[in-house]
């Protein structure tokens, strides 16, 4: 199998052999320079314990036996000495000196050696003892060989071994690279496969599942947009054709052709409207445009906002009553952005209230906020209603239906969240609803 040098497993492996061969070599020399020094250490040790003994011995022997023959004591505690060993004893004040063996091997450089000077009754001695290197030689090179063999092939093993576990190691990452190469816009409902280990890989599933999780909704909300927007579309653009079709059908009264046109221009500026809001919400969607915002009056806005709808209230016999509103109550906003909130909490108002009722709107300010409210006494939203009432294209039941396309209150979301403003709505069927945008009244 042939690997490819930028791929982890590749990278895991060649460190990991790296390493270990840096940390075998290391050990293979700590270990033969502390055999070395040991054994060396060894031989200094043995050779200070016989120098001490024979002084010792030589003393004794004159201290127990007159007249005694020195150098043939020497001679037998030398005997006891091991064959690779010698013992140089010199007088240093002229006399004969004692070697063993009689051929002395004295600063060879196979061997380890002693020198200490020794006082027998008021004369110096100079002695010399020493120790072959023979065997640590020997021994060193074994090691050496061993160390020189064995090292390599533990590597070799351990590439191999490495190799293994990386492989084992990633496998799950493959299995999860296969998984996601078969998810795509059509499944998007697939799940990556989860070890369930609680490790890094685990932890990664699980956040791509969350991600996925989320596109998959955000998939189907675009899906249902361009669906929803399509079906309000083709209502508009039917209309128009077959009133201009009709028209062109066969001759007719200039009355005719103005009604037709009338119509025309009545459905196309409700489409327009249709347009401006899907664009201003995709637009807020794909967070490219920015609003500019500056201080703004907020009670301002909203009675230019509610006297621009008072006409329609009045065709439908409605009062847009708004309650006074003491102190400062600017904040951070764009003019026109506000204009189109208020517009639309204010035109669901009027299109959902009963006749001879009435819309009241203020602002105030309440735990350090400043709250727009509009409350109309209409017929009111369903319990089940109120979570979906911001969402695009919903429609509750059929009281609610209007000539609407279901994005005024989506709109309205949409310019509170660009505000980091809240939507708070409290409704009774039968009683009505109230709207209640909550403004930080910080600069």
């Amino acid at each position: 199998m042939i690997l490819n040098p930028r791929s982890i497993r590749f990278r895991l492996t060649a460190w990991y052999a790296l390493i270990l061969s840096a940390a075998l070599c290391l050990l293979s020399v700590l270990i033969w320079v502390l055999m070395q020094q040991r054994m060396l250490d060894d031989i200094h040790r043995g050779l200070e314990e016989t120098a001490t003994n024979f002084e010792r011995y030589v003393h004794h022997e004159i201290d127990e036996v007159p007249n005694v023959d020195l150098l043939l004591e020497i001679g037998d505690f030398s005997h006891a000495l091991p064959s690779t060993s010698y013992l140089n004893f010199t007088p240093l004040h002229g006399g004969t000196p004692f070697r063993h063996p009689a051929t002395t091997v004295s600063r060879h450089p196979h061997y380890e050696s002693l020198t200490r000077t020794i006082t027998i009754e008021g004369q110096p001695w100079k002695l010399e003892i020493g120790e072959s290197r023979e065997e640590v030689h020997h021994t060193l090179e074994l090691l050496r060989t061993l160390l020189l063999s064995l090292v390599p092939l533990a590597i070799v093993f351990s590439c191999f071994g490495g190799l293994w576990m990386s492989r084992r190691a990633l496998r799950p990452v493959d299995e999860i690279t296969a998984a996601a190469r078969a998810i795509g816009i059509e499944n998007l409902a697939s799940r990556l496969p989860s070890p369930g280990t609680g490790d890094e890989l685990d932890r990664l599933v699980n956040v791509w599942n969350a991600t996925l999780a989320r596109l998959e909704l955000a998939v189907g909300s675009l899906s249902r947009f361009a669906a929803d927007a399509s079906h309000e579309l083709r209502t508009p653009v039917a209309i128009i054709r077959t009133n201009a079709e009709l028209a062109l059908h066969r001759e007719r009264d200039a009355d005719v052709y103005r009604d037709a046109l009338r119509e025309i221009a009545s459905v196309s500026e409700r489409m327009t409207q249709l347009v401006e809001d899907l664009l201003f919400l995709a637009r807020r969607d794909a967070r490219g445009e920015g609003m500019a915002l500056a201080r703004v009056d907020l009670r301002e806005v909203l009675e230019s906002t509610a006297q621009e709808l008072r006409p329609l209230a009045v065709t439908k016999g409605l009062r847009i009553r708004l309650k006074p509103s003491p102190g400062d109550a600017s904040v951070a906003g764009n003019v026109a952005a506000l204009r189109r909130l208020f517009l639309a909490l204010l035109d669901n108002a009027v299109k959902y209230s009963a006749a001879g009722t009435e819309v009241t709107a203020s602002v105030e300010k309440q735990d350090g906020k400043i709250v727009a409210r509009i409350a109309d006494q209409g017929i009111g939203i369903a319990p089940e209603d109120l979570p979906h009432i911001f969402e695009r294209f919903y429609r509750a039941n059929e009281s609610r239906t209007g000539e609407g396309h279901g994005l005024g209150l989506s709109l309205a979301q949409s310019i509170a969240d660009a505000h980091h403003a809240t939507i708070r709505v409290t409704s009774e069927p039968g009683r009505g609803s109230v709207f209640q945008v909550s403004f930080d009244s910080r600069p």
